[in-house]
């Protein structure tokens, strides 16, 4: 099938090109889910949550995560708008701040609130959304609208060099 090192140099080559075309649409997809949600763990060997500041907007959600903990946790607003439940050493628990909630929250485990486990939440509020009753269309296109036309050329060129490639290597 593959005749020389030539041919499966420059098949290898189609194929690192198509895999890089679709690992850029997948990684631009993930970051698209990701950026309503901060997450805030524990460093038990320090005592302290990571990170023990975070500042969001509000309708951005935090979690709390941690696992396979020697030691017990949790987290509880001192004003009580949340509270991951009782000491675990496993919690996943995720609070969304919805509008109206801009504030600054701080937050303890309650366990370790005398070795000062303490963190704090800023909500900043949320950007104005520009509302109007009518739509305007533009004829000018987004970067990722020129990026989502871009993508899938290497793949296209990738398969026509490798069908070319063959049909005149006989």
């Amino acid at each position: 099938m593959l005749k020389s090192k030539g041919s499966k140099f420059f098949l290898a080559i189609m194929l690192g090109i198509c895999f890089l075309a679709f690992q850029s649409t997948s990684i631009a997809v993930e970051s698209e889910f990701s950026d309503d949600t901060v997450v805030i763990t524990v460093d038990s060997t320090n005592l302290q949550f990571s990170p023990s500041e975070v500042t969001i907007s509000e309708g951005q959600t935090v979690r709390f995560f941690w696992s396979g903990e020697f030691l017990e946790h949790n987290a509880v607003d001192e004003g009580g708008l949340f509270r991951t439940g009782d000491p675990e050493t496993e919690v996943d628990y995720s609070f969304t701040f919805d509008k109206g909630t801009n504030n600054t929250y701080d937050f303890i485990c309650e366990p370790h609130e005398l070795l000062n486990m303490v963190g704090t939440i800023i909500v900043e509020p949320a950007e104005e959304e520009f509302n109007s009753t009518y739509s305007v269309e533009t004829k000018e296109e987004t970067i990722s609208q020129k990026i989502n036309k871009i993508i899938p050329l290497p793949v296209l060129l990738a398969i026509i060099s490798v069908f070319l490639y063959y049909r005149f290597d006989r």
